[in-house]
């Protein structure tokens, strides 16, 4: 409806009406987010100005100094964001501000409605970052917007006033106004006053809007007073001169620059920025890519561990930027779950500036940055690995767990992620956690064609096993694991640089190289001759309680152990599902005995049946507890110690 020439009253575009309801409701959650929109806009109004001058210096109107301006005032309970830059005519305003500026707004509309995981979410992420639906953020926080704005290089009279209080429609009228660019003004909603603080304004520019190249700019407040006529002199002041402004932003992106002209320094006060760590960065990687893809990545490894580190469903990942935007804090997509420490920033032209997370899960730009960026950290800590042992065993020594996730979760970087992994061994140089499978390899005995490995609950128990005897005997080194991922990583890392991985604590022993010795395999068949009958008496003694009962050559001080199957679970692993409240159907083990040994020797002698129980009872439970099991009836087995120790005494 049409009130004069000047001004009109006018329906927003039906879509438009619709969108109000849902960006309030869905895509600005977060009610901060207002401020980073219209700044947004306000930059990339000075963008469009700084463009078009390139052929027409005139548009400038003799201020190229550009800008944004944020101001408040209390009385009015108004927030205002000003920028001198392209700015807008009426019918801009009309276009812009009035309807979305879109063929298919119906389609638009109606994919906003739609669910999050929809197969249009990529083309509903584009249209979101479009200008004009950012605009509608400040009807979040306000009852009314007003707009003024004039384009560059036209008159002063021309100018344009947009109204509305987001109830349907709005009115346009033509202004004088002397300055370029556009004036929006905020008339808070009650439950939206509190932002009317110049500290809270300052923080949401510096946490949302603080690189962009544009300054942002704020009054300057002046110093407290301290006595009542200074504050009176100060309110004189304040009444006969024009404010004085500062920038609040730092209007220039660290990570944009060249890696020359940034020192250490930098980068230590930009990862302590971003991560509020008061401690250096271990390392970091600074990359820029153009081509199909552009975007910058600078991406940093703490020294340190989080205390949430572990903790799967916590908040992580980088902060993302679009065209130097800030668009979230702790975006996941970017990083693999087991690189869940990095830190950082990806600032991308690829993105719509509207980008939320459902959107982010199944977009081939994030899976084209995340597969280039985890390459870029594996890389990263290889040569870290390679040029500075010592700082890479701190990283180990806070990351390494987390490290270990990787062969499961990455498949196609699983031999980089191999080399990186760091475990204990046997070899007598080793400290603690410093042997890696390269290192395993290079020390490989001749003909060995397998990398050999134990796993137990704690690192002495690996190290003090009986499991490991032959192998000590023989000078072959086995990695000694213990942390509560190693099962986990064992189960999908198989192979390395085509050498098997093999548990010594499961299947039969493979370490015999008296195979072709036809000496020792005569006293071999003698053995299984003469302790057949134990054997057998054994078994049928245990019944279920053991699958199976035999001979084994890799024991030389102890008399007896237990093994698994292959294809079974490890001891150590029923362990760990029952720790996790797990039912678990126990797999039987196998019970070796090793037929040179004393105590062997002498229950093979028993005559008497029950006895021989008993001693039946001794050697698995002691072979049990060197494994890490925990015995079913303790006070029993302690009962029949005792009394076959009072019997040997006699």
């Amino acid at each position: 409806m049409s009130v004069n020439p000047q001004a009109e009253t006018m329906g927003f575009q039906t879509e438009v009406n619709q969108l109000l309801k849902l960006v309030a409701e869905n895509l600005y959650s977060n009610k901060e987010v207002f401020l980073r929109e219209l700044i947004s806009n306000a930059s990339d109004a000075a963008d469009k100005l700084r463009y078009q001058a390139l052929g027409d210096d005139a548009l400038y109107e003799g201020d190229s100094d550009l800008q944004v301006r944020l101001s408040f005032d209390k009385d009015k309970k108004t927030i205002t964001i000003a920028d001198n830059g392209i700015g807008m005519t009426r019918q801009d305003a009309i276009d812009h501000l009035g309807t979305i500026a879109k063929s298919g707004t119906q389609a638009f509309t109606q994919m906003l409605q739609s669910d999050a995981n929809d197969k249009k979410d990529q083309h509903k992420s584009e249209l979101i970052g479009q200008f004009g639906v950012g605009f509608y953020s400040a009807f979040v926080v306000s009852d009314k917007v007003e707009v003024n704005s004039r384009r560059a290089g036209m008159q002063p009279n021309e100018g344009v006033k947009w109204v509305s209080g987001g109830d349907g429609q709005f009115t346009v009228s033509n202004i004088d106004k002397a300055e370029r660019g556009t004036e929006i003004i905020l008339h808070l909603k009650e439950n939206a006053e509190d932002f009317l603080n110049d500290h809270r304004l300052r923080e949401m520019v510096r946490q949302y809007s603080d690189h962009i190249t544009v300054p942002v700019m704020m009054e300057k407040q002046p110093e407290p007073k301290t006595s009542a006529e200074e504050k009176e002199a100060e309110k004189e002041e304040k009444k006969s001169d024009k404010p004085e402004w500062e920038r609040v932003n730092q209007a220039n992106a660290l990570w944009t620059m060249p890696k020359k002209d940034i020192t250490d320094e930098q980068y230590q006060d930009l990862y302590k920025h971003i991560t509020h760590d008061y401690r250096n960065a271990l390392a970091w990687s600074h990359n820029r890519v153009e081509g199909n893809l552009e975007y910058t990545s600078l991406l940093y490894i703490p020294e340190n561990a989080p205390f949430d580190l572990w903790n799967r469903e916590g908040l992580r990942g980088l902060k993302l930027y679009v065209k130097r935007v800030f668009i979230m804090d702790d975006a996941e997509h970017f990083m693999p779950m087991y690189l869940r420490f990095v830190k950082g920033i990806i600032d991308t032209n690829d993105l719509p500036l509207n980008v939320s997370r459902e959107l982010l899960q199944s977009n081939s730009v994030i899976n084209k940055i995340k597969s280039a960026s985890v390459k870029k950290i594996l890389g990263l800590l290889e040569k870290m690995a390679k040029d500075n042992p010592e700082k890479y065993k701190t990283f180990w020594n806070a990351f390494g767990q987390v490290l270990k996730e990787g062969p499961a979760e990455d498949f196609s970087n699983k031999e980089q992620i191999a080399k990186l992994l760091r475990f204990s061994s046997t070899h007598p140089d080793d400290a603690e956690q410093s042997v890696s499978l390269g290192d395993y390899i290079s020390r490989m005995k001749d003909k060995q064609d397998k990398i050999y490995y134990l796993i137990a609950d704690n690192y002495t128990a690996a190290q003090n096993s009986p499991l490991l005897e032959v192998y000590r005997q023989k000078g072959v080194e086995v990695l000694l694991m213990s942390d509560r991922v190693d099962e986990w990583l064992m189960g999908h890392l198989s192979d390395f640089d085509g050498k098997q991985l093999v548990s010594i604590a499961k299947g039969d022993f493979d370490l015999d190289d008296d195979k072709d010795d036809e000496a020792k395999q005569e006293e071999k068949k003698q053995q299984e001759d003469e302790f057949g009958s134990l054997l057998k008496q054994m078994k049928d003694y245990f019944g279920e309680r053991v699958s199976e009962v035999r001979l084994t050559s890799r024991l030389t001080d102890s008399p007896a152990c237990v093994v698994f199957g292959n294809d079974e679970m490890s001891g150590h692993l029923q362990r760990l599902m029952q720790q996790a409240g797990q039912e678990v159907q126990k797999p039987k083990p196998i019970l070796e005995l090793n037929p040179k040994h004393a105590l062997v020797l002498r229950v093979q002698s028993e005559t008497d049946d029950a006895r021989l129980g008993q001693w039946a009872d001794l050697l698995l439970g002691q072979s049990l507890l060197a494994e890490g099991e925990t015995l079913e009836n303790p006070a029993k087995y302690v009962k029949d110690m005792n009394a076959l120790l009072l019997e040997i005494g006699k």
